[in-house]
């Protein structure tokens, strides 16, 4: 694949991409932008690539997959937890302005590097800090994405949840295949299984320790 527009008919021909406005969010989201210089030349590919600090852009399917299950929508509030290049917070603020995406990374070189990739978006806001306490002040969020493997699902996120809102978050041990679980903010909480993925750790306070 050539060019981010043969990379969103490959996702939406797979199966990954359904929704109307994730995909023109995909559209107008440029990979590339996201990638350092040395692995812009593999932008398009279907899979995960380095970036800074041992830490990866997901793999596109994985990206589309989790903001499908999500299904953030136009005026949502999102808190992100694990930035990275910042490629997942510039999808998601595509599709929620005017709503806000608070993304927090751990990393300070990330936290930079995703600054500079977002420059452009005035509807995200990169905060440097232990993403695994979520982000209280704010709270609560229509929509919780984390892009770290959790030891299990933290209640101090299920708690910055709104009601009937929505987070995607892989649960699992380090080193192992984990679940990517959904979970629906209702009377009792509803948690569906995606299937099984491999995320880098949550490193914090209720994630796992360095």
């Amino acid at each position: 694949m050539n060019s981010n527009e043969e990379l969103v008919n490959h996702l939406v021909s797979n199966g990954s991409l359904k929704t109307k406005e994730i995909i023109s969010a995909f559209l107008k989201v440029d990979r590339k932008d996201f990638c350092v210089n040395e692995y812009k030349k593999l932008a398009y590919v279907d899979q995960p690539l380095p970036i800074l600090a041992g830490q990866t852009i997901s793999q596109p399917t994985t990206v589309a997959i989790m903001t499908e299950a999500l299904q953030p929508h136009k005026g949502d509030k999102v808190l992100e937890i694990g930035t990275g290049s910042g490629y997942q917070a510039a999808i998601l603020a595509e599709i929620v302005k005017p709503g806000k995406v608070y993304t927090i990374e751990r990393i300070k070189e990330l936290v930079e590097f995703a600054k500079k990739n977002l420059r452009n978006y005035k509807n995200v806001e990169v905060i440097h800090g232990d993403g695994s306490e979520g982000l209280k002040e704010k709270a609560p969020f229509d929509c919780i994405i984390v892009t770290a493997c959790a030891p299990k699902i933290p209640e101090v996120l299920v708690d910055q949840l709104s009601f009937g809102g929505r987070m995607v978050i892989p649960v699992g041990e380090k080193e192992h295949l984990q679940r990517l679980m959904l979970i629906i903010k209702k009377k009792n909480i509803e948690k569906i299984d995606l299937g099984p993925f491999v995320f880098v750790p949550l490193i914090g306070k209720y994630g796992f320790k360095e």
